[in-house]
Order: structure tokens, then sequence, then C-alpha cells
């Protein structure tokens, strides 16, 4: 299954804009930025578990929990603060 990866704001600054990658089969978002953050570095850094890290899929905010289908777009980004 292939995905593409997109990377947001400081995670943009660290990561880079994003990436197209090969997801293999029946991963759930959260699966995907545990992948991620195995490859040490800066993905782990900012992609670790306890690091609060929003995402969406296909433009739409969900959960860690929600399933990636092939083509899929996912988006990680921090939460958005501000006044």
């Amino acid at each position: 299954m292939k995905v593409q990866v997109r990377y947001f704001a400081s995670l943009r600054e660290a990561l880079g804009p994003g990436e197209a990658l090969e997801a293999g089969d029946a991963l759930t978002v959260g699966e995907l930025r545990e992948r991620l953050a195995q490859r040490g570095g800066c993905h782990a850094e900012v992609l670790a578990a306890g690091r609060l890290v929003r995402c969406a899929l296909d433009q739409r905010m969900v959960d860690d929990r929600e399933p990636l289908a092939d083509g899929a777009e996912v988006a990680f980004f921090p939460p958005v603060t501000g006044g």
C-alpha cells in the first residue's frame, strides 16, 4: 500500500515537506507514525509516542486508530495554538 505523508509547521522544519511511502498492509495512522519514529534521528524526536502530534487522513482530522487505504494522504502537524 502506498501513501503520501506530509509534514507541517515545526515537523516540516525538522523532516521536510513530506514523502511517498510503501506503508505495508492494514496499517492505521498510529502504526504509520510508529514506523516513521522507528527510523530514529529527527523522525524519532518529533513523532515520538509521548509528543502531541495531530493527524489528518485525506484532509480530515482523525485519531491514531484510523485505518489507511492505498493512495491515502496522511498529514502530521503540531497542535495549533494562538489567539
